[in-house]
């Protein structure tokens, strides 16, 4: 059976995954207990002759597909949680979960994760070995991944999976259908940073009786810039984004505090070390040089996803030759958001791929982004992504 057959056969299937995707679209469901989600998994998956489980701690489904041969296993992963974002889409369906929706695609991904479950039960007497499906709750922050790793994916088939690939649409930045990957470093590191600086209060128009937090934090904004363009290489960037910002209830008087929230990406392993010191050095420093105290909450969140060199070599020639040369972009430099497959990749070599699902019409480089409440997905992308996981499964396993 060749690859191309294989996404002939996921076009066929395409009906049935528009149908499933549209149906997860309208119960979008946050965090690591996904209920509605998972019974529509289990629905889905009914007949296809796999050995299914679902977690302990969250509603996350895991289903062994055994080959007629033995051989190693592999695991394919999708994600199933939304955010709690209200949806101004101009989807064919609309979430039935107010200031819930599934803004990042995750509804496609699962429903792709089904598509390659067929096509590869319809394969099982080719397949020498296993496929492990990971169908995970939790990965907007809540570490899913991490979880269904300690309740034993990456052991459900009896022995530890020999590789791992999985996916992610963008509803912009590429065009649909297109799937795009590289070596190393495909997504940052991501975490937050909570600053609390205590002052003194006091009369908006006496500020040399009070010890003033807002200025302080207009300070310590700008030298958190400052410290990440002059203490780290510009070739190993680092980001701090204050995204939030509090101090004071009206305007003369100053508050005796000032809170600063901030998310601060890196794309390296070493940068991820390093920069938890120096940025929590520079805001202490500064509250310091101004008489004050700065209280501190530093959360190290999902490190850097990586590809293995080899599976990124695996993924150019299988989606070359699934797509007939004309499917595939390799990505120049790593993206700035983060995935808690991340933690996948720790434990097993594998890949992530960007898959593009920017609307027909649509131009990718300003189409509303993923987490957008206007972000929408070109659902021509479903069979695209599900025969490209069926497709590296069946080449590594094919390897032995």
């Amino acid at each position: 059976m060749t690859v191309t057959t294989l996404l002939d056969d996921a076009r066929a299937l395409a009906p049935d995954l528009v149908a499933l995707r549209r149906d997860l679209h309208r119960i979008p469901e946050l965090g690591l207990q996904l209920p509605k989600t998972q019974a529509r998994v289990l629905e889905a998956l009914r007949g296809l002759g796999l050995e299914i489980s679902t977690g302990e701690s969250l509603s996350s489904v895991t289903a062994v597909l055994r080959g007629a041969h033995p051989g190693p296993a592999v695991l394919l992963r999708a994600d199933m949680d939304a955010l709690p974002v209200t949806e101004q889409s101009t989807e064919p369906v609309r979430s039935e979960h107010e200031g819930v929706m599934h803004a990042c695609g995750h509804d496609l991904h699962t429903a792709g994760l089904v598509g390659a479950a067929r096509l590869l039960a319809a394969r099982r007497e080719e397949i020498a070995g296993s496929v492990v499906l990971m169908f995970q709750p939790g990965e907007e922050g809540d570490g899913g991944a991490r979880l269904m790793i300690g309740e034993g994916v990456l052991d459900a088939a009896g022995e530890r999976v020999v590789a791992a690939y999985g996916l992610h649409v963008a509803s912009a930045l590429l065009p649909a259908g297109l799937l795009t990957c590289r070596a190393g470093t495909m997504l940052a590191a991501a975490d937050e940073m909570f600053v609390t600086i205590r002052g003194r209060g006091g009369h908006g128009s006496m500020p040399h009786l009070a010890a003033d937090p807002v200025t302080v934090m207009a300070e310590t904004i700008l030298a958190l810039q400052s410290a990440v363009t002059r203490q780290f290489d510009a070739l190993d960037p680092v980001v701090v984004s204050v995204g939030k910002v509090a101090a004071g209830t009206v305007n003369n008087v100053i508050p005796d505090t000032a809170r600063i929230e901030a998310t601060v990406r890196t794309f390296s392993e070493e940068a991820h070390a390093a920069v938890e010191p120096r940025l929590l050095r520079v805001v202490e420093r500064v509250a310091d040089a101004h008489g004050l105290t700065a209280e501190i909450e530093y959360a190290r969140g999902y490190p850097t996803t990586d590809n293995d060199p080899v599976e990124v070599e695996r993924v150019e020639r299988v989606i070359g030759a699934l797509t007939g040369g004309r499917g595939y972009l390799p990505l120049p430099r790593p993206l700035p958001g983060a995935e808690d497959f991340s933690y996948v990749l720790q434990q097993v070599p594998g890949a992530y791929l960007g898959l593009g699902a920017t609307p027909a019409g649509a131009d990718p480089a300003t189409a509303p982004y993923n987490h957008s409440p206007q972000a929408t997905f070109d659902e021509s992308a479903l069979p695209v992504g599900a025969a490209a996981l069926a497709a590296l499964a069946l080449d590594r396993l094919a390897q032995g």
